[in-house]
Formats: structure tokens, C-alpha cells, sequence
């Protein structure tokens, strides 16, 4: 079920398109991205390295970076600590070899997902300091880690502190106190008090500007450091953050950089994909590049992810990136057989009625139960829990819907779990075995969603006809790109368009071409990538079996649909002809 919503933003439309020399259409867009001014938009638009802001202004980077400079020439040795995603391996790529660069006696770990679990633990301080480690560096983990930090501090380590992270705090009697770690520097745009402007950079973007300040004290040229800026935008794009302000002109800058990066290990991640002769967006690096690097942190060990990154030999780094694609594939495996396995659960048990699913499958790997419950999500549209058993108990991920705050929610019923943390679309726990249905019941208990929180809501930019459609239109709206989190693809709509016919596409019978007429003039072909059954199997239940088959047969019917889409240029054999893309539909008689 969903909720059709067409935005209704004002503004002069035709006064801006004259300014930026772009459409109505193109000038309305923006608009529904919350630009309001001509300063706004000419930096959304044409924003440049120039306007990043000053690397400077982040607190404790002046002060971490000294601290740093004064143990690289003292020969300390230091050790970086990450997390074990695509932001966690590329803050660790981007600080190894900027410190490197600086002349640093330098190592790195990275904690195992199953093993040590998330961020610097006591295991790896001691570890580091049985190593002879000096200095400790954390990137994109720390800034919750107060009790560990200190405990590094009574073993005479020096820890510094990047991370991105919300800051955790403590609230009494309305007053609410922030929780710092004891570490010499702590760099977080995320402190109240820091004067950095853009709070909303990835944990590579932090360890990207603290590079940047060191480069300045080592007086290096700055123009060295934008050999990161490929790395550091993939990892915003991977981290889902809001790709406006700096964001949007830092992955902007990467995307243009990548193809020639010098960056060995990713050109030969582009090349296993077959991304070589492709036009690379935001979504190679969110759907194809990302998860590669994603996968080792997930099913083996991050560690050969940041191999990949920091090797020099072309045939090594070939292997290396095919062995990640592969182990990539093998987790797409995995997450599809996850996502039947929970279908499957859910309607033995009749748990699919519930309003907060929570959904119990032992022998799922760990590390995919997110990405599962993701998927679970956006096929029934309801919050999501996916538990899996390990060797201590239950663990467990959560996805959720605008309505539904899992934090707040979980917070609840914390007595139900051993730990849990997250926030308000996404969620991790762990748990004892026997507090499984306990905590399915009060979550379900205490629930206030109603059926209509479960109504889906697609926002629609423009009611726009397809007869208004041209090459150099479609082309304009490559300005607004890259797309993602708070800058998504726009999306339009047409109502009443005939089927002229239907065709399944490709071996798997996966994808659906239709042909569509607005009735008068204008013919187009569509794409739907989407379920092809499901789509196949609602028409028949729309207007019966006979008409479904003389629908997809081009004879005469009475179906006509509405429709929400992406226009794109489609070229086969050098002909090129305008596509739409469908993303939403509904039938109709007429």
C-alpha cells in the first residue's frame, strides 16, 4: 500500500532557470533539495575544492596534530585503530599512508567483526602495548570508548581520538552532561563546542582534514593530500551521509578524480567489476565498489581490504580484487538465501502480522543480519529485527520506518537485552536465548504504530509528462548528480498511460519492458527492474487473467496505469532513445 505525494515547494522557477541558465524543471529540483538562495544553489551546483572549509576549525586538530608530529620525531611508534567497514578501512588507508608521508613509524589494526566486535577494546590496548606502541590513533571509533581510553592511559599509552559519531551523554533531572573520553586530542565535529560547520562528514573525512593540518606542520603541499579524495568520497557515499554542503562537493570531486586515480587496488576493484569503460556514480560506489570492500570486514577479515588499497603491484592487487568481488558475490548468496529463509519465518510462525517483526534465524551469518533486515523492511514496510545465534548468545540487527524510533523503543525494554545501541532507523543487540519471545512480545506490547504508519509514502519532485521529455532535459539533470542520502534522484510522475504491451527481459526473467502511449502523441518504452512476478501477478489479480495475457500480448484492453520514474538515455548499436525508469505503479480501468 502506498501514499502518492507530489511536492509543493514555491519559488521563481523561471527567474532561476535564467540565472543558471537551466529549465523550470531543473530550478524546481533544487528547490525540493531545500536550497532557498542564488548563493545556496550556485554552490550546490558549481561548489569546488575551494569551498571545503578549513581543516583548522575542527577542534583538538591543531592540538592532535601536534602531538603527532612530536612522536613521529621521536621515532614513537604509532598504531591505527578502525572500525571494519568501507568508512572504518578507508580512515585507516587515508591516516597510514598520510603518516606515512610524514615520516611515522606506523602500523594498523583492525578489530574482527565476530572476534572483538566493534571499536578499540582492552584487548587490543594491551596488545598494542606488548607491542611496544607509544601512540594509539583511532578513526571512525573512540569517542564512545572512555572506559578503554582510560585503561590506555594507566598502561602509559597516548590516544587520539577521530571519530564522527554522536557524542554519548548522560541526562539528569533535564540537564544532560556529554560523556568525552579521556584521550589527549579528541577530533569530532560532533562536540558542542567544536567550531567546525558541517557536522555531518564521515569518519574519513575527519582523518582527511586531520591529514591535511599535519601536512600543513610538515609543511607538504596540500595538493599531495587530494590523492585521498577519491577514498574519503566513497567512503561518505558507503556511510550514508547527507551528500549536501562539503559532502556533495568532496564525492563530486572523487567521482571526477577515479579514473585516474593512483590508487593501484581500486583501479583493479573497478576493473574485476567491469566498471572500466563506465561512467562511475554514486551508486558504484554504494552498490558495487563498497560492498566489495564491505564483504572482507563482514565474512573474513577487513584487513584485506586495506591490503588491496595499499598494494603497489598491479597483478597482486588483480588477484586481491577478485578475490573481494567473489567473496562479494558469495555474500549476495548468502543475503538472498537470509532473505527467503525470513520470508519463510514469518509466514510459518504468522509472526508476519505482527507490527515489529522480529524475525529468528540461528544459523545466519552475523554480519548480514542487517542487511537482511534491511531488505525485510522494505518489502513489508515494518520495523525489522533479524537475530541470529553465536557462540554467547543472541545477536541481533534492526531496520526501521520514519514512524518508529528503534532506539527510543528498545530503550523501553532494555531489561530484554545484554547490550544494544543505535538509533532511530537502525539498531544492533545482543540478548540471552531466553529473552528471545520476551522481547518480541513487549516490543509488539508497547508498540503505538497504527496500519497507517505501514502505508508507504513516495514523494514525487514534478508531475511531469512524458511528451515534455527531450535528450538535452535529461542531460541537465546529470547537474544535480552525485545522488544519495538527502540528495536523492528525483522522482516523477504520470498519470493515465496506456499498455501497449509487455515483455520479460533477460534469462532470470528478472526485468519487465513495457510499452506505454499518454494516449495521444507520445509513445516511450519503460524499464521495471523491481519484482517481475509480483508486477505480472498483480495485474492478473487487477483485471483477471485473460485481460493480464492480452495486455502482455499488445491486443486491445481497457488497463491503463500511473506511474512514478527516472527518464534516462538508452544507446544500443549507436541509437540512442529516451527510456523511463519505473519506480512506482498502480492500475486502473478506463
Amino acid at each position: 500500500m502506498e501514499k502518492w505525494f507530489v511536492a509543493s515547494k514555491r519559488a521563481d522557477f523561471n527567474k532561476i532557470g535564467e540565472v543558471f541558465h537551466i529549465s523550470p524543471v531543473t530550478a524546481r529540483l533544487m528547490r525540493n533539495r531545500d536550497l532557498t538562495t542564488i548563493e545556496e544553489m550556485q554552490r550546490y551546483l558549481y561548489g569546488s575544492l575551494l569551498d571545503l572549509y578549513d581543516p583548522h576549525l575542527l577542534k583538538d586538530a591543531d592540538k592532535g596534530a601536534e602531538i603527532i608530529k612530536e612522536k613521529i620525531e621521536a621515532r614513537k611508534k604509532i598504531r591505527i585503530i578502525s572500525d571494519y567497514d568501507v568508512d572504518g578501512v578507508s580512515s585507516n588507508y587515508i591516516l597510514y599512508q598520510g603518516l606515512k608521508r610524514c615520516g611515522a613509524d606506523v602500523d594498523y589494526k583492525i578489530p574482527d567483526r565476530v572476534e572483538d566486535g566493534y571499536g578499540i577494546n582492552e584487548h587490543l590496548i594491551e596488545q598494542a602495548a606488548e607491542d611496544g606502541i607509544d601512540t594509539i590513533i583511532t578513526c571512525d571509533n573512540g569517542i564512545a570508548a572512555s572506559a578503554q581510553i582510560a585503561y590506555g592511559n594507566s598502561l602509559g599509552l597516548t590516544i587520539v581520538v577521530t571519530d564522527h559519531h554522536d557524542i554519548p551523554f548522560q541526562k539528569e533531572n533535564d540537564e544532560i552532561t556529554y560523556l568525552l573520553p579521556p584521550a589527549a586530542a579528541v577530533i569530532n565535529p560532533k562536540q558542542k563546542d567544536c567550531s567546525y560547520p558541517f557536522k555531518s562528514i564521515c569518519g574519513a573525512v575527519v582523518v582527511y582534514k586531520f591529514i591535511q593540518v599535519l601536512y600543513d606542520l610538515f609543511q607538504i603541499d596540500q595538493k599531495e593530500s587530494e590523492a585521498f579524495l577519491e577514498i574519503a568520497a566513497m567512503a561518505t557515499v558507503c556511510d550514508v551521509m547527507p551528500l549536501f554542503d562539503e559532502n556533495r562537493i568532496l564525492v563530486k570531486e572523487g567521482l571526477r578524480r577515479i579514473r585516474q586515480t593512483e590508487i593501484v587496488g581500486l583501479q583493479a576493484l573497478i576493473e574485476a567489476n567491469h566498471l572500466e569503460d563506465k561512467k562511475l556514480s554514486s551508486y558504484h560506489f554504494g552498490f558495487i565498489l563498497g560492498p566489495c570492500i564491505n564483504a572482507s570486514g563482514r565474512l573474513t577479515s577487513a584487513k584485506e581490504a586495506l591490503e588491496l588499497l595499499l598494494c603497489k603491484d598491479k597483478e597482486i592487487c588483480r588477484q586481491k580484487a577478485e578475490a573481494l568481488t567473489a567473496l562479494n558475490a558469495e555474500r549476495k548468496e548468502m543475503t538472498a538465501d537470509g532473505v527467503k529463509a525470513a520470508k519463510a519465518y514469518l509466514e510459518s510462525t504468522g509472526h508476519v502480522n505482527d507490527k515489529v517483526l522480529v524475525v529468528y534465524l540461528p544459523d545466519c551469518h552475523e554480519s548480514i543480519a542487517g542487511i537482511i533486515a534491511g531488505r525485510m523492511k522494505e518489502h513489508y514496510h515494518k520495523p525489522v529485527f533479524v537475530i541470529t545465534r553465536t557462540k554467547e548468545g543472541l545477536k541481533g540487527s534492526g531496520r526501521s520506518i520514519e514512524a518508529y524510533h528503534m532506539y527510543q523503543e528498545m530503550n523501553k525494554i532494555k531489561e530484554c537485552f545484554d547490550k544494544f545501541g543505535g538509533h532511530p532507523m537502525a539498531a544492533g543487540l545482543s540478548m540471552q536465548e531466553d529473552r528471545l519471545e520476551e522481547f518480541r512480545e513487549k516490543l509488539n506490547t508497547n508498540t503505538t504504530l497504527t496500519e497507517e504508519d505501514f502505508v508507504e509514502k513516495v514523494h514525487i519532485d514534478v508531475a511531469l509528462p512524458i511528451s515534455y521529455l527531450s535528450e538535452s532535459l535529461i542531460k541537465e539533470f546529470e547537474l544535480l548528480e552525485p545522488f544519495g542520502n538527502e540528495n536523492t534522484k528525483p522522482l516523477f510522475a504520470q498519470k493515465d498511460l496506456y499498455v501497449k504491451g509487455i515483455r520479460v527481459l533477460g534469462t532470470t526473467g528478472r526485468c519487465l519492458k513495457l510499452f506505454l502511449s499518454d494516449g495521444s502523441q507520445t509513445n516511450i518504452e519503460a524499464m521495471y527492474f523491481g519484482e517481475s512476478d509480483g508486477f505480472l501477478e498483480e495485474l492478473s489479480c487487477f483485471c483477471g487473467k485473460e485481460e493480464a495475457q492480452r495486455v502482455q500480448r499488445g491486443l486491445p484492453h481497457h488497463i491503463w496505469m500511473d506511474v512514478t520514474y527516472y527518464p534516462q538515455i538508452n544507446e544500443w548499436r549507436g541509437q540512442k532513445n529516451i527510456q523511463i525508469v519505473i519506480q512506482n505503479y498502480r492500475f486502473k480501468h478506463q
